[in-house]
């Protein structure tokens, strides 16, 4: 199964005092890739919201391979790595323009009712919609 590719670029207010894309980038940058994910598969947050129901993380992982600069452009992927009934997992890649591996990532991603919120169980269709994506270690 594929997994979701989408561009990137290094601005001005990515960087640090370091000179390199500041951790905090990347969290941001995994937030865009889980919102291309739930529109690619048809559960766009306003549809999700509407039905009473939303996504939540409850762990996030970074492994920094390289250091991205000002001016890179960035290509991200992500894909689920597990998808049980009310959680996934996600995986995450950051290569820089040259093709080298700067970063990788995971989150734990658990849905909720919003007005209970407790864990709501995914219903058969819905993650059949996110099995495209699912690329199981």
């Amino acid at each position: 199964m594929p997994k979701l590719r989408y561009p990137l670029t290094v601005y001005p207010f990515h960087i640090d005092a370091m000179g390199h894309v500041n951790n905090t980038v990347y969290i941001q940058w995994m937030e865009i890739g889980r919102t291309l994910l739930i529109e690619a598969v048809e559960m766009p947050m306003s549809r999700i919201m509407q039905q009473g129901f939303g996504p939540v993380l409850v762990a996030t992982q970074i492994s920094y391979k390289k250091p991205l600069l000002l001016g890179d452009t960035v290509t991200a992927s992500i894909w689920l790595s597990q998808l049980r009934g009310a959680s996934a997992e996600m995986s995450f890649e950051f290569f820089n323009q040259h093709g080298e591996l700067a970063a990788i990532g995971a989150q734990r991603g658990l849905f909720i009712t919003l007005s209970t919120q407790k864990p709501k169980r995914l219903s058969a269709e819905d993650r059949d919609r996110f099995s495209h994506y699912l690329i199981e270690a």
